[in-house]
């Protein structure tokens, strides 16, 4: 297991292509980067899925470059002391870049207007006349005045509805659990909603921004749809299984809902008429991988060097500055009664003082940092271990 970082060169074994923006802010006499590194202590990841993928004791960390964390067995890493990080905002302004594309798409039929000219054949008089006479069958709506709905109001999801101010739409959001963070962030004009159900009831266009956990996983259901006007249009670039498809393709077919545009294409709705999916472009852009890269490789170091949490989905935050001339011990437990009072008693019994000392805790896991004076013999580690609750513990 790893001591400190200045008898040992940190490795991370990347499983997908990882922006050089990233990368490049791993120090090369610090760390050990590739697809092949053998006994990694990290993994960094973007949209490799680690289910069935054997992971080794070694590892202390695993990093997303991206917002969701589906592709990684979260529950089973927490179980072994170890955090899962991701990079929340990261990627914000590309995907709410795309849903105001999927506004205008929605509202023009841009798609079946561009799929249209692209047939039309015959000199340039022969394609006049057939756009002048094919035009009216994409005949759209604008935008002001009208109502979006977003469910969720995150990162993504605040940066949605203030854009959609600047557009002339009203926006009326619900998000039950937003941050105090992102509640600073959110423009005075979205209207809060007091339930998700008025949210569908008022939207022309509702849009989801929801990551997929088991109490979202279908959350646009039939009975939510039956809610919506016939004219709304549903936006969803958040994850698939968040909308029930065969509700959606249903409402469709019966004329009780207008369109659905998505970033994920399926036999479903990849032809469909009133659909249009677009290839899981939310987060594709260069800015977003580097950002994404950048956020992931941050949170990692902050681990490896420094026994640092932030950003994780599994782990509490837990932040403390080094004090100078001192070594950190980091700790991860289970969140139970008289964990601080024995790690403080080992540390005490050989002899070595505390110069500071920090103790969170997210559910049944708690992270402890301890700086301690002086070197950290190997023996506290060995006698750390051996608490009943502890998952790992380690010397920097």
């Amino acid at each position: 297991m790893t001591t400190s970082s200045a008898d040992h060169k940190f490795r991370i074994r990347t499983l997908n292509a990882i922006s050089g923006a990233g990368l490049s802010r791993l120090p090369d006499e610090l760390y050990e980067v590739g697809g092949s590194v053998e006994e990694p202590d990290a993994l960094l990841v973007r949209s490799a899925k680690l289910h069935d993928t054997p992971i080794e004791d070694s590892v202390l960390a695993v990093a997303r470059a991206g917002a969701g964390t589906n592709n990684i067995p979260v529950d089973k890493l927490t179980e072994r002391g170890v955090p899962v990080f991701n990079t929340p905002g990261a990627n914000a302004n590309a995907v709410k870049e795309l849903v105001l594309a999927g506004l205008f798409i929605a509202s023009r039929n841009l798609i079946p207007a561009a799929r249209f000219a692209h047939t039309l054949e015959g000199d340039d008089a022969e394609i006049a006349k057939a756009v002048e006479a094919g035009k009216k069958q994409f005949v759209g709506f604008e935008l002001p005045g009208r109502t979006l709905g977003v469910i969720g109001l995150g990162a993504i999801g605040v940066q949605v509805a203030n854009a959609a101010l600047g557009l002339g739409l009203n926006v009326v959001g619900f998000d039950p659990g937003i941050s105090v963070e992102h509640a600073w962030h959110l423009s005075a004009e979205v209207e809060r909603a007091d339930s998700m159900e008025e949210v569908f009831r008022r939207a022309d266009i509702l849009t989801v921004h929801v990551p997929l956990i088991p109490a979202t996983r279908g959350l646009v259901s039939t009975q939510r749809l039956a809610l919506m006007k016939e004219t709304a249009v549903l936006l969803n670039f958040a994850r698939a299984e968040i909308v029930d498809t065969d509700a959606v393709v249903a409402a469709l077919d019966e004329g009780t809902l207008r369109g659905y545009v998505c970033d994920f294409p399926s036999t479903q709705v990849h032809k469909h008429p009133k659909c249009i999916s677009l290839p899981h472009l939310g987060a594709s852009t260069k800015e977003a991988e580097r950002n994404c890269a950048m956020m992931a490789v941050e949170s990692l170091r902050g681990f490896l060097e420094n026994g640092q949490v932030h950003n994780s989905v599994n782990f509490p935050e837990a932040v403390m500055a080094r004090q100078e001339d001192t070594h950190r011990l980091v700790i991860v437990n289970r969140n139970v009664p008289n964990m601080v009072g024995q790690v403080s008693t080992i540390v005490a019994q050989h002899g070595q003082n505390i110069a500071n000392l920090l103790n969170k805790s997210r559910g049944e896991l708690a992270v402890t940092l301890v700086d301690v004076e002086g070197e950290i013999e190997p023996k506290i580690l060995q006698e750390l271990r051996a608490i009943d609750g502890v998952l790992s513990a380690r010397g920097i």
